[in-house]
This record gives C-alpha cells, structure tokens and sequence, in this order.
C-alpha cells in the first residue's frame, strides 16, 4: 500500500519551506516515525518522520525546492522491503547556487565537543568518524549539517572561519545564498530599523547582591530543584515585576492602536548554528525561579538539538537577550516586532566603585533597554531601567514583589 508523505501543517506565520536534506533515499528501507527530510522554514527547521515502516517508493521534491503546507513531497511503500527495486528514480537534486571562489586547502578536522544527538546519529546511521570531518557551528563545531554533506561527497561544506593562510597575492571570495533562516533575520532587523522610532537608553547594576545570594543558595537550589540559580533568572524575574508597573514597555503597535499585554510572556534571545531565535517563556508572572531556569535551559538544550518547534517561537511580549556570554560589554540591541522594548544584558566585570564614600571593587554590569519611542517616553523607559537596577541590587524586592 502506497503511503503519501506530506508537508506538515505551517501556521499563518510561516508561508512556505525548504527542502534542505533528504536522510533517505529511493528504494531504501525506512521505519516509523524515523526522520526522512528536513524542511527549513524561516524559522526553524522541521524534521519530517515516517509514518510507516516500509520502502522509500518515490521522492516527489528534490533539495532546494520550495514546498507548501500539506503538499506532496515522497511516497512510501508500506511493508515493502528494502531489496525491491525502486520504481521510479529520484528527482535530480536542484541546483545549488554558483559558487565564485579560489581554491583552498583542505579544512581542518572539525570540533567534535558537545556533537549534538542528530548529528550522533547520522555519524552512526553512515558511519562517520566525525574527528574527520570539518565543522562549520561555532568554534569549528561539527554540526550536523556537516556530517550530511560529508556522507554525500567525502568533504564537508567549507567552513565559515578561514581554514589555512591564502596563498601570498590570493583574494580568495565565496558567494553562497543566505539560509531561509538568515533571511528572515535580515528581514525583521529592517522591518525593525525601518518601522520603529527606536532609542535606548543604559544603566549600570551591582550584582554583588546577587552573586552572594547565588554563592549562598545555589548548592540548596539545585539539590531542590535539579537546575542550576543562574543570573539570567534574577534578569527575567526582575524584568517581568517591572513591566507589571510599567505595562507600557509590554505593549504592542498595531496600527493606530496600542495593545496592553496582561501577562508577560519573554523572549529570551538564544544563539544558534543557523542565526539567533527567541523562543518564548510563557505567563512567566506565574512562574518561580526555578520555573524560568527549568524553561530556559530546556530551551538551550532544543536549540543546540535542532529541536525548536514553531509554537516555541510564536509571541512574546518582550525580549531578553545577554551578549555578556560572548563578552559584549556594551550594546545596543534591536527591538522584535511587534514587540516594543528588548532588555540588552551584557559581560560581568570587576570595576572600582565608590559606595559609601569608600572605593571598592564590584561586579558589574551595564544594561541596555531599546524601545518603540513611538509609544514609550524616555521618562518610563529610563523608570523602568532604574526599576530593574533596584531589584538586583536588592534581591529580596523581587522575591517581595516590590
């Protein structure tokens, strides 16, 4: 019995998708719920499992198209074995974009650190030894991605970081087409740079309340709730009582109107291989410390996996993001639409202050908040800055309410 296998239902947002890679190929055998095709969306990439055990019968749309909600793409033989012959042959890949580049020597063998579990698998399903194989992700990681161009032609794609020294006089360019993803990226940062009256304004907070409070608590807090007390916790929890006294900063444009958010739902910024997403912690007025840790390192854990789902990513009434990780010491982030306000954290740093006519040395952190000056004033923005810098420097407003 033959067995169609369709596009998953896109929501509203999400207008089509891209064939990025087919894991099988025609005549190979396949079992349930075993991922056949990755579809990149403009906002994350979904995997596409078999819905029965059978053989790959027919592959209805090669790599590179462009597909729609609910349309056609492979046919499964239901049952059939892997050593019947396949009756149709597989479309011709479409044609990758023209690469204009010189010539390089070889990459060097990719990190293979923290490989994530999708890419495990297609290293064991081909027998990779990913030590071999040259990573693109970040600090010369081995993505998965990686692993898939390796196992189709011996080499894997060349990586964003130079690999070796040009040769003296070289000028050596690649041209490649962005991903569905970083397209999407550039097109919200100018829909953002171009629709919004943006401004930011900066504060700097004493974290050594927290940090003692961390030092203090942390070993109980784990023992208790099997997570870590980290600072971006005390950042979310803070922010979240703040826009409760300032429910401008949570409000939306929409049109000549301005909407109030009753709940606060934040974005919080998360870095991966193919470009920054903001998945959402939802109702997090309703939510405790551990709560938001518990969110956010499931979060961490779905991103580095490849695992983002579109509902992780719909919503949210404000933006958290921390370039502290990456050692940004200051910035001025970009509000998300149709959000209004996105809250910059940014590094720790030891810096001489004075407190009480004494010089000491502290951690600190300065903090950033852009905004829609179109609905926000300086007063409120500058307010809520200082309302988040008290309830830091003094944990226990926040764990108050106050």
């Amino acid at each position: 019995m033959s067995i169609e296998v369709k596009v998953p239902v896109l929501p509203e947002s999400v207008s089509d998708a891209l064939i990025a890679t087919w894991h099988k190929k025609v005549g190979e055998a396949v079992k349930r719920d075993e991922n056949l095709v990755d579809l990149e969306t403009d906002k994350v990439v979904l995997e596409v499992p078999s819905p029965v055990d059978g053989v790959l019968k027919e592959i209805k749309q090669a790599e590179g198209a462009t597909v729609n909600s609910q349309q056609l793409i492979a046919v499964i033989e239901e049952g059939a074995s892997a050593a019947a012959p396949a009756k149709e042959a597989a479309p011709a890949k479409a044609e990758a974009p023209k690469a204009e580049k010189a010539a390089a020597p070889a990459a060097k063998a990719g990190n293979t650190d923290e490989l994530s579990p999708a890419g495990r698998r297609v290293a064991d399903e081909e027998k990779i030894d990913p030590s071999k194989v040259p990573g693109t992700g970040r600090d010369g990681r081995v993505t998965k991605e990686d692993l898939v161009n390796y196992s189709k032609s011996g080499t894997a794609a060349a990586p964003s970081a130079p690999a070796a020294a040009p040769t003296p006089g070289s000028r050596p360019e690649e041209r490649v087409a962005m991903t569905r993803i970083r397209s999407r990226i550039a097109e919200r940062l100018m829909q953002s740079k171009n629709s919004i009256a943006m401004l930011t304004s900066f504060n700097e907070v004493n974290l050594a309340e927290v940090v003692k409070l961390r030092k203090t608590l942390g070993e109980s807090f784990e023992k208790a709730n099997g997570v870590k007390l980290g600072f971006m916790s005390f950042f979310v929890k803070a922010a979240t009582e703040a826009l409760k006294r300032y429910p401008v900063v949570n409000a939306s444009v929409d049109g000549s109107d301005i909407i109030y958010h009753g709940f606060q739902d934040i974005s919080i910024a998360v870095s991966t291989e193919k470009g920054l997403v903001t998945p959402v912690l939802r109702d997090v007025q309703d939510m405790s410390f551990a709560d938001v840790e518990k969110g956010i390192l499931n979060f961490a854990k779905k991103a580095r996996d490849g695992k983002l789902g579109l509902d992780d990513l719909q919503g949210g009434t404000f933006t958290i993001t921390n370039g502290g990780t990456f050692g940004s010491l200051l910035s001025t982030p970009i509000v998300n639409p149709p959000q209004s306000a996105i809250l910059g954290m940014h590094t720790i740093k030891e810096r001489a202050i004075v407190e009480n006519g004494q010089v000491i040395a502290a951690p600190m952190m300065y903090i950033a908040l852009s905004y829609d000056h179109r609905i926000i004033d300086g007063r409120d923005a500058v307010l809520f800055l200082v309302d988040i810098k008290n309830q830091l420097e003094n944990p226990q407003r926040m764990l108050l309410g106050l």
